[in-house]
């Protein structure tokens, strides 16, 4: 049984339908690369994946573990295992980055976080991010450069531990160091985890030490072609005109 099943799914934003009759299916541990031309659909489906309840499914559904999650809130979702890092993560004033993400693994598990374990952890982790120890303290995302926005949300993913995560243009805006940390952070959730990824990218640098199952072509709300790894290399060379004919 595959971790994600996504069967003829059509979703509107503002009565605009923007995904049409979509299929997509993850296993456990595996990556998948989603690529396409602005305006392909691409975010609109990291949000309707997490139910983001600005974009509205209207036919189809969303199997996540054996589960059909179509109708129910992004908070279960998350709880199930879902996680979706943001395109351009939102500043969260009076709440520090170390208090939401243990308030959110409370959530998440149910049960009260062992302190002395879960700082250990976070510290380790935001070592491994070249995060300076006290951005933990600081109001969540507010005064962060875009860089530390983004190792941010890594370190939640590495700290939550989901079963898939959603990654949408994680690598937008960053420097070639930058892009370097945040693909070794993926890379040692995906060592840790077998958790299932979902890469939303324009860019491919970020997927130099990812090793790639499946890279997926969205123009116009629909896949239109899946390939391996060797996909990427194809829309380096020559874009994606060669889809739009």
């Amino acid at each position: 049984m595959p971790l994600l099943n996504v069967e003829n799914l059509s979703v509107s934003v503002e009565n605009k339908q923007v995904l049409k009759n979509l299929n997509l299916q993850l296993n456990e541990g595996e990556v998948h690369v989603l690529m396409g031309p602005n305006g392909a659909g691409k975010s609109t489906l990291g949000n309707a994946l997490m139910g983001n309840p600005v974009y509205t499914q209207t036919s189809g559904k969303i199997v996540f573990d054996g589960v059909d999650v179509s109708q129910e809130s992004t908070d279960k979702r998350a709880k199930a295992g879902m996680f979706l890092s943001f395109q351009n993560p939102l500043e969260v004033p009076g709440i520090s980055l170390e208090t939401f993400i243990r308030s959110a693994i409370q959530q998440k598990t149910g049960e009260r976080v062992k302190l002395f374990q879960f700082q250990k952890e976070l510290q380790a982790n935001m070592n491994l991010l070249n995060m300076n120890e006290s951005y933990a303290k600081r109001d969540l995302n507010v005064g962060f450069s875009g860089g530390e926005r983004k190792k941010s949300e890594i370190l939640q993913l590495l700290m939550l531990k989901p079963k898939f995560a959603i990654l949408d243009e994680t690598d937008s805006g960053l420097d070639v160091d930058a892009v370097r940390t945040v693909s070794k952070g993926i890379a040692e959730y995906q060592k840790n985890q077998n958790g299932a990824l979902l890469i939303i990218t324009h860019s491919t640098k970020i997927l130099e030490s990812i090793k790639v199952d499946y890279t997926h072509i969205l123009v116009n709300g629909t896949i239109i072609k899946t390939g391996d790894g060797s996909l990427i290399d194809e829309i380096n060379e020559k874009g994606f005109d060669q889809f739009l004919k």
